[in-house]
């Protein structure tokens, strides 16, 4: 068999597993296919024929181009308030490789509270954790990778497996609860759907802006849930759903900068009781968001 395609054969074989460390290394299946895509360009580019494990190979390549992005990701988010957030996940043209049911199922397989915490793992941290804990790779074949001693490299995974154990989060359940509702309002407000959002907000709703953003809106803090229902009507067109601080809201980004935070509060009913509003650029760089993808 021709060299190429016995490689390109041995590459989609193995497609659904890079695909999936991808994932989980970066949270964001867009990033994700980029990777794996780079991963067989550099194939390509390859003499892989003293190469006895194609696959680990393969998983190697992948790992180090992700933690590239992810330190790449960190030190763009050190700049102030240019926030770099993975791009969700748009609708995939024929013939292009991919498959929406396997996101689903990759989105499935990892939880948004495990991509929160993941989100607060340094690069390294994150990588050891998702290899070893996730895909059973090994501290000898991790080591490499990270530029650490196989024993640095199991402490490592250790720290973030603590960190991970120990950071109090919400859980799956009430993220996916938020989510609904969340959605289901910004949905309604991009619509000019007023009976859908007059449905998820609570009769003594309160939208509440920073100063920064009520000098951008002209308008100050609203009570009632018609009232808030009515600011939102036909509006929303740019937020983009995250988890901020742990719960669901929702973010503006123009031009890769993050404008505005939508922080939601939803009670137990499944009604959104508060919407705080922060603009102010001081308070945009002490919130921690991570991206919820479509």
């Amino acid at each position: 068999m021709d060299e190429k395609k016995w490689q390109a054969e041995k590459f989609e074989a193995n497609r659904p597993h890079l695909r999936a460390v991808a994932y989980r290394m970066l949270g964001s299946r867009t990033e994700a296919e980029d990777a794996v895509q780079e991963t067989w360009l550099r194939l390509v580019r390859s003499d892989t024929s003293d190469v006895e494990n194609l696959s680990g190979w393969l998983t190697t390549v992948t790992a180090r181009i992700c933690l590239d992005l992810l330190r790449a990701r960190k030190s763009r988010r050190e700049e102030p308030l240019t926030v770099q957030i993975p791009e969700p996940m748009v609708t995939h043209e024929a013939g292009n490789g991919t498959d929406p049911e396997q996101d689903a199922l990759l989105a499935d397989s990892v939880g948004l509270a495990l991509l929160v915490v993941l989100e607060k793992l340094n690069p390294a941290e994150r990588l050891a954790f998702v290899l070893h804990d996730m895909f059973d790779v090994s501290f000898d074949d991790i080591a490499p990778i990270v530029g650490r001693t196989t024993v640095a490299t199991r402490q490592l995974a250790s720290r973030a497996r603590r960190r991970v154990q120990d950071t109090p989060s919400a859980t799956e359940a009430d993220l996916t609860r938020q989510r609904h509702v969340v959605e289901a309002f910004f949905t309604a407000s991009r619509h000019g759907d007023m009976q859908a959002l007059l449905a998820v907000l609570d009769p003594d709703a309160v939208f509440r802006p920073d100063a920064v953003a009520a000098r951008m809106g002209s308008v100050s803090e609203i009570r009632g849930r018609a009232d808030v229902a009515k600011t939102f009507h036909g509006r929303a067109q740019a937020a983009r759903l995250a988890v901020i601080n742990g719960a669901v809201g929702a973010i503006v980004v123009i031009g890769g900068q993050l404008r505005i935070a939508l922080l939601c509060a939803v009670n137990e009913g499944g009604m959104i009781t508060n919407i705080n509003v922060v603009a102010d650029p001081q308070g945009l760089r002490e919130l921690e968001i991570v991206l919820v993808e479509p």
